[in-house]
């Protein structure tokens, strides 16, 4: 066993170290006004950008909202915006997956069950129907 962590950190010793330059920061700017609220912008050479601000929240927690952009390799830019609140979070962007829409039997099955949840009917664990 012993061999065998000294042969894997003899490699990864080994294995050649990217020497990249810095990314200088073309824009950072700051706001806090200490009741909660803040806001934050800044921007890096090779494209990255990332605008946020934020409320106090309930209980108190952060509402925040922003937006970050990156380049892609292809040379289009990524935009991706968010919002975190008591709801969690949610990122909005067309670049992101979304589920498939629900095939048309699973929306019956939806729309049944919902009308049988309406009229009071319920089921066991096992499925079957609790009569009241």
């Amino acid at each position: 066993m012993f061999v065998l962590l000294a042969c894997l950190f003899a490699v990864a010793a080994a294995a050649p170290q990217l020497e990249q330059e810095p990314i200088a920061i073309l824009v950072d700017e700051r706001t806090d006004s200490g009741d909660g609220n803040f806001a934050y912008n800044f921007e890096t050479e090779n494209g990255i950008v990332m605008e946020v601000s934020g409320t106090p929240g309930a209980e108190g927690a952060t509402n925040m909202q922003g937006v970050y952009r990156f380049p892609l390799p292809d040379g289009s830019i990524a935009e991706i915006r968010f919002f975190a609140d008591e709801g969690g979070y949610r990122a909005e962007s067309p670049l992101l997956p979304t589920p498939h829409p629900l095939p048309a039997h699973a929306q019956e099955q939806i729309r049944i069950a919902e009308e049988q949840r309406a009229q009071g009917i319920t089921f066991d664990n096992q499925g079957r129907r609790l009569t009241r």
